[in-house]
């Protein structure tokens, strides 16, 4: 398995975000692709996902930008995920031959684990990872 790189800059944003979020301000995609080293043209797809999950909302305008949705703790992983990719980790319920079965059986297991496990991971974690390295004075 593969995470995708659009997986990989919607954390990335949403992190972003989850830093502005309660602020009252909503970043502009120009600022997010700059903040994210993201290609702004790439940012826009990425963006329309997340929003159409629900996720995330925008306003036009001067005054508008992005925010997010729901606060960063309940954003998970696995959310993001699912919006950008679809299924977190597909399982073909090809169960012929010898082995099939015990293959299907044991990777429906496995994707049920990391299932799991992404739901349990939020945005809230990605922001306190960074902080951890940060040095305060």
């Amino acid at each position: 398995m593969k995470i995708s790189r659009k997986v990989e800059y919607a954390c990335r944003v949403l992190a972003q975000l989850a830093r502005e979020h309660g602020s009252g301000r909503m970043p502009h995609i120009e600022e997010l692709a700059q903040q994210e080293n993201v290609p702004a043209n790439y940012l826009v797809q990425i963006l329309n996902d997340l929003r159409g999950a629900g996720l995330i909302e925008s306003r036009r305008g001067k005054q508008g930008g992005y925010i997010l949705a729901r606060p960063p703790s309940e954003l998970s992983i696995a959310d993001i995920i699912r919006a950008i990719d679809g299924e977190l980790l597909e399982c073909q319920k090809d169960v012929s031959g010898q082995s099939g079965k015990g293959v299907f059986l044991v990777l429906s297991a496995l994707s049920a684990e990391f299932e799991q496990s992404a739901a349990r991971k939020t945005v809230r974690d990605i922001i306190g990872a960074d902080s951890s390295s940060m040095y305060f004075i």
